[in-house]
């Protein structure tokens, strides 16, 4: 007959979390160690940004796609977002720049969700505002609302203005807690297009349209301005031939495609369900 295992205490599992947690805080001093190597070669390269939103976004898909259990994958995404800022804060001190004319809650959690509490926060009351205050800045991000108000987006044009590099929540479901779409702007950055990246144009009409072009996706438009996305397969020609002769066409910026959460998700905990630490 095997002998009966003892039975597993309290006191087993706390020593259990606790050898966990010392891992943990072990493996992110070995990753800030690496960022210290990573600082080195890239101010030997003159590396011109910290920011690597295709990389991020590719992270986070791998993260989430992976994640089981009952740890909520909100949980799981905040954390991977605020490590991966705070680093790159580290690597090269950064200020976020949230427009709040959609709410300054919704934005302050759209901050706080992807950037953390360490990289300093400040709110502009539009998105001509933000696109200021990044003009103005060494490498600072902005945060601003998809359908913000105005043709906003037209201070993107040209080679020089800051540029969208991502689009939040990178992972989308519902229920998130910082849901608001968003888009995050920068000075133009060296990454190089990534496949499958969704690219936008501003589209400027010669008078504003009675309607939408059908079969595009326009994520903003006011007036004869219209902000449009262009996924994979779609083109600035094949667009032009959708709208009336003498429309004027800038790209104003890349993101990578959201990672969609689908809604039977098991990561996501019961509710019903209690939990203790």
């Amino acid at each position: 007959m095997s002998p009966v295992p003892p039975a597993v205490t309290l006191a087993d599992l706390r020593r259990e979390i606790d050898r966990i947690d010392a891992g943990m805080h072990a493996l992110l001093m070995e990753r800030g160690e690496i960022i210290d190597q990573l600082i080195a070669i890239k101010r030997s390269q003159a590396t011109a940004s910290a920011f690597r939103p295709g990389r991020e976004a590719s992270m986070m898909r791998e993260i989430v796609g992976r994640h089981r259990g009952i740890l909520p994958v909100d949980i799981v995404e905040s954390i991977w977002r605020v490590i991966i800022a705070t680093f790159t804060h580290v690597q090269s001190p950064y200020t976020v720049h949230g427009d709040i004319s959609l709410g300054g809650a919704a934005m302050r959690d759209v901050a706080r969700f992807h950037f953390g509490f360490v990289v300093p926060y400040e709110t502009h009351d539009d998105a001509g505002d933000v696109i200021h205050a990044l003009s103005a800045s060494r490498g600072d991000l902005g945060l601003v609302p998809v359908t913000a108000a105005g043709a906003w987006w037209r201070g993107l044009e040209g080679p020089t203005a800051p540029k969208i590099i991502a689009r939040l929540p990178f992972v989308e479901r519902a229920g998130h807690p910082a849901a608001l779409p968003t888009y995050v702007l920068s000075k133009p950055i060296d990454e190089p297009a990534i496949a499958g990246d969704v690219h936008l144009v501003s589209a400027m009409l010669p008078e504003p349209a009675a309607g939408l072009p059908q079969g595009w996706d326009i994520p903003a438009h006011a007036g004869a301005a219209l902000l449009v996305a262009l996924h994979p397969g779609q083109s600035i020609e094949a667009l032009a031939q959708a709208l009336p002769p003498g429309t004027g066409f800038e790209p104003v910026g890349s993101h990578a495609p959201a990672f969609l959460l689908p809604p039977s998700d098991p990561s996501r905990p019961d509710p019903s369900r209690q939990g203790a630490s």
